[in-house]
């Protein structure tokens, strides 16, 4: 990744957190302003271009739903990802009726919040809203959600359809269960994953007769679409 990634504007309370999270992101590749309050951080955003905000809720002087409403008026379409210690499903609903694009609850790792921006930014960037994979013989198209071959076609539920995609999107990389659950599901509670784990299985069975096609089980971390060529 180079310094060409985008700029991020972080507003976090927590000195070290914030820090640490600012560091990593430059390593990563993005132009990081770090603030520490609400009302900072929408100075900072009124001054300078940013590609995506993280925002901590519990912010002072202006809180995080506050200062989304604030961004959001000024820039309707930026992406913003929400950073919060709060895990109630009211919190998480404000936060996506101020104009959140992703929720992540502490603690997290540094690896899930990259995957979360990026995957952030792909959906949010002109142009990269790929819709439809080849899968071997199959062709995959998400926004009809139909599963094709020869003359054979496979009508897939919303959740097949998302889950495939989101797959596809990654090919031969680790699909995080937390990252899929909390995309797709809203909330990674043990109910919500074993669904998941039935709609994997279904999906393993849909492209069973596709040799080069393989949907992997990462202990401990999720799922791999394994393709034979990219």
């Amino acid at each position: 990744m180079t310094t060409s990634n985008g700029r991020i504007l972080l507003v976090e309370d927590d000195v070290n957190l914030g820090s640490l999270l600012r560091e990593y992101l430059k390593a990563k590749g993005f132009t990081t302003t770090l603030e520490a309050d609400g009302e900072k951080g929408f100075r900072a955003f009124k001054k300078d271009h940013f590609d995506l905000c993280i925002l901590d809720i519990m912010l002072p002087v202006k809180d995080g739903f506050s200062l989304a409403k604030d961004i959001r008026i000024q820039n309707p379409e930026i992406p913003i990802i929400f950073l919060t210690a709060k895990s109630m499903k009211t919190d998480i609903l404000e936060g996506f009726r101020a104009g959140a694009d992703d929720y992540m609850t502490k603690p997290f790792s540094m690896e899930e919040l990259l995957f979360r921006i990026e995957a952030v930014l792909r959906r949010t960037t002109r142009g990269e809203q790929q819709s439809v994979f080849n899968l071997g013989k199959y062709v995959f198209d998400a926004n009809r959600q139909l599963l094709t071959c020869e003359n054979k076609t496979i009508n897939l539920t919303t959740k097949e359809s998302d889950l495939l995609k989101m797959l596809c999107q990654h090919p031969n990389q680790v699909l995080e269960r937390n990252y899929a659950l909390k995309s797709i599901w809203k909330d990674d509670n043990y109910f919500n994953a074993r669904s998941m784990d039935v709609y994997i299985t279904k999906i393993r069975k849909h492209l069973s007769d596709e040799p080069d096609i393989q949907i992997i089980n990462v202990h401990g971390k999720g799922y791999k679409l394994l393709r034979e060529s990219l």
